[in-house]
């Protein structure tokens, strides 16, 4: 199973999910896949094949088991009931 986390280098938005993943991934030994997509056209095809016009930026995070996402920033409680469903 893999949590992705979909992101850009200069994003605020998804830094300010950073301490959530780091708490996450310490508090439940889990591990997200951090790809930056705003200077890397093979990652951002990648987003653009998982988003499929549900979101159409970042922070977006996909879960590879549960085929679930979110789009943008969102409270710690919800990225960790969307990593541990």
């Amino acid at each position: 199973m893999a949590l992705l986390f979909f992101f850009g280098t200069e994003c605020i938005h998804c830094h300010k999910m950073d301490p959530f993943i780091e708490k996450l991934e310490k508090e439940k030994k889990i591990q997200f896949k951090k790809i930056e997509v705003w200077h890397n056209e093979r990652n951002a095809s990648l987003l653009r094949s998982l988003d499929n016009g549900k979101c159409g930026g970042v922070p977006f995070f996909y879960n590879e088991k549960t085929k679930k996402w979110i789009c943008g920033e969102t409270s710690y409680e919800e990225l960790k009931k969307f990593a541990v469903e």
